[in-house]
């Protein structure tokens, strides 16, 4: 994730608006917290997934984060900036991991 503002992301140089989900089969687009398909089709090549809530960190519907829990994914909720920052980190490293990203 190379950087955000208002409303976009960019990811690997290419500009994506609204909500991502940077997954290891690739960027897509990602319906928000009513979109759990997109994230759970990744579970088998996911240990944990950021959730970026936007702006500030916010508490995720509790059918969301049961859903992924039920699929096996680990989930850590923070605001969007330093889910974008220790994905880099974590991806650096070799980590399965993966991000859910709703704009600033």
């Amino acid at each position: 994730i190379d950087g955000y503002g208002p409303g976009f992301f960019r990811i690997g140089g290419a500009v994506r608006e609204g909500p991502v989900a940077v997954l290891p089969t690739g960027t897509h687009s990602w319906g928000g917290f009513e979109d759990t398909a997109t994230l759970v089709a990744a579970a088998d090549a996911l240990d944990v997934l950021f959730i970026g809530t936007g702006a500030e960190i916010a508490p995720l519907p509790v059918a969301f984060r049961e859903a992924l829990e039920g699929a096996g994914i680990g989930v850590e909720a923070m605001a969007s900036p330093p889910a974008c920052r220790t994905y880099n980190v974590l991806l650096s490293e070799g980590r399965r991991i993966g991000a859910a990203l709703l704009p600033v």
